[in-house]
């Protein structure tokens, strides 16, 4: 499979409209950006791709990066940065199988797949697709498992994409608790890609600080919705993913350590065989 990390940014991306902070005037020099949230992975055996998240920058995207237009997609969350792209399938596609949890939300009395399937009424060009956690099903010639991880108030997922042997896992927007049977399904990925939406240093100014603290202090958890760089590593180290790339990652990040690895940048492309 060919993995593209079409989108690698938070809800507001970097550069960030408006914004003449050393980050996103870093990244400007550069020329890199890192869009609202979306991965593209294409199955060169079948010629068939899926696309994980629906981003705003959904035109942006496939304007900018040399992929096909989806086969299918999958929703892992409502929140807007994964969601609202999803308008883009008009006239786009004539019909567009779209996936998501059948797992009804308490906070919204809904699941995924119902918002997007009442949010997106006025789409004739797309057919929801509803999924239990952990009951894999097919599509694009991959096997494809939601798995329950925590992003509150809302229900949120990461995914497993399986084939010929090759495992990518996306931890999702989740804090580090997630739970062991999650933890179970997502280990011993070829590639992982983990929610790191800033250093563990920044905790101090969140509002609640951090949490999920290692044995030294250093939280792991940005307030309560996002892994740190800290504690995407540490998890990445538990799956004993073989590779990593840390996506979701907000302008916040000092200019220094706003490049550097293993932290990901749109364009990114992995074979993984």
């Amino acid at each position: 499979m060919q993995v593209t990390l079409l989108g690698t940014g938070d809800t507001t991306g970097t550069p960030t409209p408006g914004c003449d902070c050393g980050t996103c005037e870093r990244a400007r020099e550069l020329g890199v950006e890192r869009s609202r949230f979306s991965i593209h992975v294409e199955n060169e055996r079948t010629g068939e791709s899926l696309l994980i998240d629906a981003s705003p920058d959904f035109r942006h995207q496939f304007l900018t990066e040399d992929v096909p237009l989806p086969d299918a997609m999958v929703i892992s969350h409502i929140h807007f940065d994964h969601l609202d792209g999803l308008g883009n399938a008009y006239r786009l596609f004539d019909d567009l199988p779209v996936h998501a949890a059948s797992e009804v939300d308490p906070a919204t009395g809904e699941s995924v797949a119902g918002t997007i399937r009442d949010k997106y009424d006025y789409l004739d060009r797309i057919t929801v697709h509803d999924h239990a956690p952990f009951e894999s099903f097919e599509t694009c010639g991959f096997d494809v498992t939601l798995v329950p991880v925590d992003h509150p108030p809302l229900v949120c997922y990461g995914l497993v994409v399986e084939t010929d042997g090759a495992k990518l896992s996306l931890t999702g927007d989740t804090s580090y608790d997630l739970p062991d049977r999650s933890k179970e399904a997502l280990a011993d990925p070829d590639l992982l890609l983990a929610d790191a939406i800033v250093p563990a240093s920044l905790c101090e100014h969140h509002p609640i600080g951090g949490n999920h603290h290692a044995p030294d202090g250093t939280p792991r958890t940005f307030g309560t919705k996002h892994m740190t760089r800290e504690g995407a590593l540490a998890l990445a180290d538990e799956l004993d993913a073989g590779r990593t790339r840390l996506v979701h990652l907000a302008h916040f990040y000092p200019p220094g350590e706003a490049f550097e690895e293993p932290l990901a940048i749109d364009g990114e492309r992995y074979e993984l065989r």
